[in-house]
């Protein structure tokens, strides 16, 4: 089974590393910005707690990082463990054994019981073994809303797009913003794609994404 490709982020171990006893881990990873650099430090307490100690070698800009980390890991000089999207990269890794296979590790700790969906974990597997940790899914389809915001402006929490929209007036009427998203053009181009899709058809998306279409 090949390494599905997919918006998983995992954190995989190099194999020429080894983790066994108490030293300091190197790790990269693209997660720079506040909110993302609060999380990591989660992951960095847990490995120290555990006697260990967390080096960070952040790279911001994924698609920059991505390249140095293939780059290191490939030419012989590996972290102890990265941030890597599953697909094809992160598959070559693995069939040319630098990756370090974390089977007997998941199967000890279970983590086919506890991780959900259950599904990410089929993103580590390669030819029934697994060479990564889940720790993160991106998607475009999730809206967050506030239903104290609605109540404030006196009403109803919408469930669709159309009545989102009719209830924006009265958000901004209570000086309330009636929709935020992050300003980097990944964000931006990822909701576009959800709202093309939602509103304009699979034909619209493939007309604009795939035939560059601008009309």
């Amino acid at each position: 089974m090949k390494l599905k490709s997919a918006a998983v982020a995992a954190a995989a171990l190099v194999a020429s590393v080894g983790v066994a006893g108490a030293e300091k881990m190197e790790v990269t990873h693209w997660w720079t910005s506040g909110g993302e650099a609060a999380a990591v430090s989660v992951f960095a307490d847990a490995v120290n707690a555990s006697g260990h100690e967390w080096e960070d070698a952040a790279i911001a800009g994924g698609d920059n990082a991505r390249a140095v980390i293939l780059s290191r890991i490939a030419g012989g000089d590996p972290m102890a463990a990265t941030q890597l999207n599953t697909g094809r990269d992160a598959e070559d890794l693995v069939q040319a054994g630098l990756m370090t296979d974390l089977t007997d590790l998941a199967e000890a700790e279970g983590w086919a019981d506890f991780i959900r969906p259950s599904k990410l974990l089929d993103s580590c597997t390669y030819e029934g073994r697994i060479y990564c940790v889940p720790v993160n899914i991106h998607s475009f389809q999730w809206m967050w809303l506030s239903r104290d915001a609605y109540g404030t402006a006196g009403v109803d929490v919408p469930t669709n797009w159309d009545e989102f929209v009719a209830a924006a007036p009265a958000l901004r009427d209570a000086g309330l913003t009636p929709l935020a998203v992050g300003g980097q053009a990944w964000q931006i181009g990822g909701m576009s794609g959800v709202f093309q899709v939602a509103l304009g058809g699979v034909d619209l998306y493939r007309a604009i994404n795939a035939n560059k279409s601008a009309e």
